[in-house]
């Protein structure tokens, strides 16, 4: 069994949807972030950058103790590996796995993370930071697209990058992009939409980057984006 600590985020939905692609048996945890749940010391205990996802593996490999994990992309590798699956075992196909997967989480997550912030959560628009990031997240999608011509998947078969990058195009529309710009992102877009594990991952989800989310109270904001360094 995994516990899975979860909010509807895009780096949220990519643990889940891993464990819905592996069929593993996980219980979801929910954290509710603009309640500041993230910060309990018990949370904090298990992933100490008081962000979601994280898990509990009670069932790990090679050890009776349970291994808990903070940051998606290293959840996504250590169940990857676990199983044996959604990672090629052959040199060439790892090395492309972990290329792209390292491209979403230094690139794809925090750029589309910034746009979302700016575009619905910020309290004042931003102008110069709108177009800043809308025309990077486009730049990145024109990477993917550009990988995705000719490929049914980023790296050949279904794998953790396939999975970790679906949950950021989720909300393109709050990105400021529209997907027919880019046709192989699209198509491939459709294609995990439709896979059954994905429909099961986004049953009753609320798209966290929806408009009506904009209206955030004071204290919600204070918690969400009101946190500095502790001295």
């Amino acid at each position: 069994m995994i516990d899975l600590y979860f909010a509807a985020t895009p780096n949220g939905l990519k643990a889940k949807l891993f464990l819905e692609e592996a069929g593993l048996p996980y219980r979801v945890i929910p954290v509710a972030l603009s309640k500041g749940e993230q910060f309990k010391p018990e949370y904090l205990a298990i992933s100490p950058n008081n962000k979601i996802p994280a898990i509990i593996d009670y069932d790990p490999v090679g050890t009776d103790k349970p291994v808990q994990m903070f940051e998606s992309g290293a959840i996504l590798l250590y169940l990857a590996e676990k199983i044996g699956r959604f990672i090629p075992k052959d040199i060439q196909g790892r090395t492309q796995v972990l290329e792209w997967l390292f491209w979403q989480m230094a690139g794809l997550g925090p750029m589309a993370g910034q746009i979302g912030h700016f575009n619905i959560y910020a309290a004042e628009k931003v102008p110069y930071a709108i177009d800043r990031y809308t025309r990077e997240v486009a730049r990145l999608y024109s990477v993917l697209n550009q990988r995705l011509e000719g490929r049914s998947f980023i790296v050949d078969e279904l794998s953790i990058v396939d999975i970790a990058c679906y949950p950021w195009i989720v909300p393109h529309q709050a990105h400021g992009q529209n997907l027919d710009d880019f046709p192989h992102l699209k198509r491939w877009f459709d294609t995990m939409g439709a896979r059954p594990a994905t429909i099961r991952t986004y049953e009753g989800v609320e798209n966290v980057y929806t408009p009506k989310h904009g209206a955030l109270t004071e204290e919600e904001r204070r918690i969400l984006f009101g946190q500095g360094a502790k001295r």
